[in-house]
């Protein structure tokens, strides 16, 4: 629950964040500004429901899912062309000289919230409210978003088939830590 939690909290505050620098923003860099802003909105519809402090509505975590898929893999990395960064951007130069991970958090972003998509009928499973919806400790330990030895990192990465299978909480909390590890590693932090 937890890492549900963090997550949620660090996406909706980079909402917030984003809503003002889009100010100056235009062209493909406010493209992609709407975009994430789109998506941090959805993370705070749902992530109450997974906390268990609304009730859950499995249409809703679906529309969310297809929301993050539409705006996931190639659809994402086409709005970072080369040049795109610097202010108004909250992206980092990491962007471009790691593309590689990059692209690959992208596509991990849109294989997961089609497996989120699939597991929102699934319900919470029991891991709503006070229980924890720690994906680590599912999966066999070890942060699967963290480091290069891990699931994100040096691992395979799962598919939607298996994701499919989790209570959505679960699934819910392996997309959300994409996008925290996407926004760790790439999102500069404001001043």
């Amino acid at each position: 629950m937890k890492k549900i939690t963090i997550a949620a909290a660090v996406l909706i505050a980079g909402t917030a964040v984003t809503a003002f620098a889009h100010g100056g923003a235009t062209g493909i860099v406010k493209e992609r500004m709407d975009a994430m802003l789109a998506m941090g909105k959805a993370i705070k519809t749902v992530a109450p429901m997974m906390r268990g402090e609304t009730a859950y509505d499995a249409e809703t975590v679906g529309d969310a899912a297809r929301l993050f898929q539409q705006h996931a893999g190639e659809s994402m990395t086409k709005l970072f062309p080369e040049g795109t960064g610097g202010m108004p951007s909250e992206a980092k130069d990491e962007v471009w000289t790691d593309w590689d991970r990059f692209a690959t958090l992208a596509s991990q972003l849109e294989e997961y919230s089609e497996g989120l998509e699939r597991a929102a009928d699934n319900g919470l499973g029991g891991m709503g409210g006070n229980t924890s919806t720690d994906g680590a400790s599912m999966m066999g330990g070890g942060s699967m978003m963290g480091s290069d030895t891990t699931m994100m990192g040096g691992g395979g990465m799962m598919d939607a088939a298996a994701i499919a299978e989790m209570p959505a909480a679960a699934a819910f909390a392996m997309t959300t830590q994409v996008c925290s590890a996407c926004h760790e590693r790439f999102r500069a932090e404001e001043d």
